[in-house]
């Protein structure tokens, strides 16, 4: 189940090592730009805060990108925004868009096509909080960096 989050969704603001922002305008390339930009924010936060940030972590991290942004581009209407938290040991990926309707699983069954992006970044994440705002919601999915069980840690 989703979790309605505490004040801002995760972290106290002053435990955050780095943190940036975008706005993602409604073309194509969207999607693919905010991938391109979690992954540079990570690398930034390997090389200028020495952080332990693993092949899985930047995989995730693009996978959860990939499936937020999506339905915010095909659920809501206006932009998305994009907001990047690291701490010393998560990454956090917000995304705020215009619908305040909090997305809710589907029920399985053998002939549901799609709709599963909630599902993937709920079994992938540490944790994902939605929050409903003034206007639209803002849903927050957390990363572990490092994966104790792989020895590909980059560093």
């Amino acid at each position: 189940m989703v979790s309605q989050a505490e004040p801002d969704g995760c972290t106290a603001p002053h435990a955050y090592l780095a943190r940036a922002g975008h706005t993602l305008e409604g073309d194509g390339g969207c999607i693919a730009d905010a991938r391109h930009q979690a992954l540079a924010f990570l690398d930034r936060a390997r090389t200028e805060y020495d952080l332990p940030v693993s092949a899985r972590a930047r995989d995730l991290t693009r996978l959860v990108v990939s499936e937020l942004v999506t339905n915010a581009r095909k659920y809501a209407p206006g932009p998305v925004l994009m907001e990047l938290r690291v701490t010393a040991r998560a990454v956090e990926v917000v995304v705020w868009d215009s619908d305040p309707t909090v997305p809710a699983p589907q029920a399985s069954g053998p002939d549901r096509i799609g709709q599963h992006g909630l599902e993937i970044v709920r079994a992938v994440t540490e944790g994902l909080f939605v929050e409903q705002e003034p206007v639209g919601k803002r849903i927050t999915a957390r990363i572990a960096l490092s994966d104790a069980s792989s020895d590909t840690a980059r560093r």
